[in-house]
């Protein structure tokens, strides 16, 4: 008997699966740890006109697959008018099956407007114009989006050179969901381009309000803005690296190499390793004195089509999954780190499904004891975020660390309609215990399966965090 397409009982495929869904997981509030929306359009609450603003603007999933159905950049990136290019989307959709973005499409949909149509050519218009007059209202302005999706917290993503103005609006407000930011400090470690790090440093002197002349004055201004960060509420970093960087160096060694950078001069190959070796040690040991948590996603090959990074710039779509290997580097920096007695808490992200059990094992090497699942492994990320995806590091987590401690879900999206990727996540969770109870692999203890799951859907990350809730 066939299933209807996006039920109330959508992914819930036992009766157990739905109790702890429907009973539990539905009604616990969303943290979202990380995430790209931008904190302007929070501070300014923001109607969007139509979906093509909240929805397609900044999308490159969807760009993506656009452009793989046939559809001419000027729909995506470029000057078509909002209209056009949502055609061309409800025209790509029914393309997208057995792709994530076709249930996250409908999700949405459902989820913000009440919309169970199928979104495609047919439908376009009707769904347009219903949600453009819906977007227009006070019901569906950024903030009251997050309100009605169950919001309690959410971690905008900021460059250390971000003044944060928009956080402090949004604080001084006494809004009453959260909103803070992360430290992404990636610019510090691109070594390979002189003239681009140059332009930051420049700009980190301007910020820190310190001359950037040698190492030690590049720490400081680092750890300046790593200050200023801490005073606005900031207890996350985050970066994103092809692969970890753990090669053994000396302080004068990097003293030397900056000088070199700094006088425009490109490292050579392996005095580019251990500068970036040596950047990702200190700015790791700035988290740990501070207590945030390090997050850490790693093996995304990024800009590969040389021809469109120059015309768009970076994160339009054209990046795709890493294969180096990740192991004894990453082994190598935690320890390093752990070896001082300065390993933060931590979350590791990987993007090659091929190390989904090399991450659930790493963490185990270092959890200490001092906090319930110190070392996380992070949740599917990117290209394995999806059923398949999620269902693979659910399974990774679970066979081989403490499935129980896992701080959860995330949309990892710049976008105020992606919520109900929270639902989804969900969905999947409780369908694999579900099944496990059906098939006789754990006990039918709705008690035990209740709290794992209202820990994993919200109260483990709350307890994780050491961000202000209230």
């Amino acid at each position: 008997m066939a299933v209807e397409f996006l039920s109330e009982n959508f992914l819930l495929q036992s009766e157990t699966a739905r109790r702890l869904y429907h009973e539990h997981a539905r009604k616990m509030p969303i943290y979202d740890y990380h995430c790209h929306l931008p904190a302007e359009q929070i501070a300014d609450d923001v109607n969007f006109d139509n979906l093509t603003q909240i929805w397609l603007y900044g999308d490159h999933y969807k760009w993506r697959a656009m452009r793989t159905n046939g559809v001419a950049e000027r729909y995506c990136t470029g000057g078509a008018s909002d209209w056009e290019k949502f055609e061309k989307w409800a025209q790509t959709v029914p393309q997208t099956l057995r792709n994530p973005l076709y249930h996250w499409t409908h999700l949405e949909l459902k989820a913000h407007f009440g919309i169970t149509d199928l979104l495609n050519p047919d439908s376009a218009e009707k769904i347009y114009r219903k949600t453009a007059d819906m977007l227009k209202s006070p019901e569906f302005s950024a903030r009251s989006i997050m309100r009605k999706m169950n919001v309690a917290v959410v971690c905008t993503t900021e460059d250390p050179l971000d003044d944060l103005q928009y956080h402090k609006k949004i604080a001084a407000e006494d809004f009453e969901i959260k909103v803070h930011t992360a430290y992404r400090p990636d610019k510090a470690l691109g070594a390979e381009d002189p003239e681009t790090l140059n332009q930051w440093l420049d700009k980190l002197e301007q910020a820190a309000d310190t001359q950037v002349k040698d190492l030690d004055t590049f720490i400081e201004a680092l750890w300046a803005r790593h200050d200023y960060f801490h005073r606005n509420g900031c207890r996350l970093s985050d970066y994103g690296i092809e692969k970890p960087f753990a090669a053994d160096y000396t302080d004068r060694e990097i003293a030397r190499i900056f000088d070199k950078i700094r006088s425009g001069t490109r490292p050579e190959p392996e005095e580019l390793l251990k500068y970036k070796s040596a950047m990702m040690e200190k700015m790791a040991l700035m988290d740990a004195d501070t207590g945030w948590v390090m997050q850490l996603h790693i093996g995304a090959q990024r800009n590969n089509n040389t021809r469109m990074f120059q015309k768009l710039g970076p994160d339009t779509g054209f990046d795709s999954i890493a294969d180096p290997p990740i192991a004894d580097s990453l082994a190598r920096f935690l320890d390093r780190l752990d070896a001082k007695n300065k390993l933060p808490k931590t979350i590791l992200y990987n993007l090659n499904p091929r190390d989904n059990e090399l991450m659930a094992t790493m963490i185990g090497n270092f959890q200490d004891g001092s906090v319930p699942g110190k070392i996380q492994y992070g949740s599917a990320w990117w290209f394995l975020d999806q059923k398949q995806g999620i269902e693979a590091q659910i399974n990774a987590l679970s066979n081989l660390g403490l499935l129980s401690r896992f701080v959860g879900m995330l949309t990892d999206s710049r976008s105020f309609l992606s919520y109900p990727r929270h639902e989804y996540f969900r969905r999947i969770l409780c369908n694999i215990l579900g099944d496990d109870v059906e098939k006789g692999l754990i006990p039918a203890d709705m008690s035990l399966l209740a709290e794992t799951v209202e820990n994993i859907c919200f109260n483990n990350a709350k307890n994780y965090f050491d961000m202000e809730l209230d």
